[in-house]
């Protein structure tokens, strides 16, 4: 196994340690939520629709994705990419919980693993994305691996004394209540099927899709030798992502703030950030000349 991985939550010293042998299992609980949430936004979505509902759909969506996911979750608590107040990291951390995947323990355990296991030498079909696009959609959404001999997960003891995210791990899948009572008292069963349901059945679709493509096919400029998965750059997505599709890049350069490195790759996320630093809520972004020389890394 290859062991030139550096993350100091995830354990892998055990001499029998894993990413290859393991069973994937249908999850009962992710599955019924999301399946309900497919129905109520295929059903509710197309009988209650208005273009008010729309809106609060694709103007939720995004800042739920862009400031919640992509820059909260991934850049911030997940890499330390970049520095700002606590308050603001809590805030987007919340807002990249309501996106349905999970709250940030979750998360975080499920993108480290995953990144631990693409870097191995070898690593389950669930982890490198290698089945056929329906059945990998069936195991990324309504199933989880069980590895036989995993790594030990240690989470930083940052995370461990937050009481605010405490809280929000255990309640993840309530998240969402408040805002359905709001938009329905506000926009009526249209308002609560779009701004709810809609906006996580996609965010969950476009998550999975998003990494299928991203470790299957694409271009690169950067391969991470001994890896058993590589990252591709999706192209013709950098707005829909916010700055995620360029998945090559962060496989190169995880630790880096900016994920759209080369000309013509939008990175919306970026934009954002560069905005937050101008008011002065966020500093020390990182990019790729800020990080560490790695010498797996070699250009293509």
């Amino acid at each position: 196994m290859n062991k030139r991985y550096s993350n100091e939550r995830v354990i892998d010293g055990y001499p029998n340690c894993n990413a290859l042998q393991g069973d994937v299992r249908w999850s009962p609980g992710k599955s019924i939520y999301i399946t309900l949430m497919y129905l109520s936004a295929i059903f509710g979505g197309i009988i209650y629709f208005s273009w008010g509902a729309f809106v609060l759909f694709i103007v939720s969506s995004g800042i739920t994705l862009c400031f919640g996911h992509s820059i909260g979750m991934h850049r911030k608590l997940i890499h330390s990419s970049f520095d700002c107040p606590l308050w603001l990291e809590q805030v987007m951390v919340y807002l990249g919980t309501l996106v349905g995947l999970g709250g940030p323990f979750t998360m975080t355990k499920t993108h480290d693993m995953r990144d631990w296991a693409q870097r191995q030498s070898e690593c389950h079909d669930y982890y490198g994305h290698r089945q056929a696009i329906w059945r990998d959609g069936w195991w990324q959404i309504h199933c989880d691996i069980h590895l036989h001999n995993p790594p030990e997960f240690r989470f930083d003891q940052r995370m461990k004394t937050d009481r605010f995210y405490l809280w929000l791990e255990k309640t993840a899948i309530w998240q969402q209540l408040p805002w359905a009572l709001l938009f329905f008292f506000v926009g009526g069963w249209g308002w609560l099927f779009w701004g709810v349901c809609a906006r996580v059945a996609v965010g969950v679709t476009g998550h999975w899709l998003v990494g299928y493509f991203a470790h299957n096919r694409g271009g690169q400029h950067w391969k991470v030798d001994g890896a058993s998965v590589q990252g591709y750059d999706v192209k013709f997505c950098g707005l829909i992502t916010f700055g995620e599709c360029w998945h090559n890049n962060h496989h190169a350069f995880p630790g880096s703030a900016r994920l759209g490195l080369c000309e013509n790759q939008f990175d919306p996320g970026w934009l954002v950030l560069q905005t937050l630093k101008k008011c002065q809520l966020v500093s020390n972004l990182k990019t790729p000349a800020d990080l560490p020389n790695r010498p797996e890394l070699l250009p293509v």
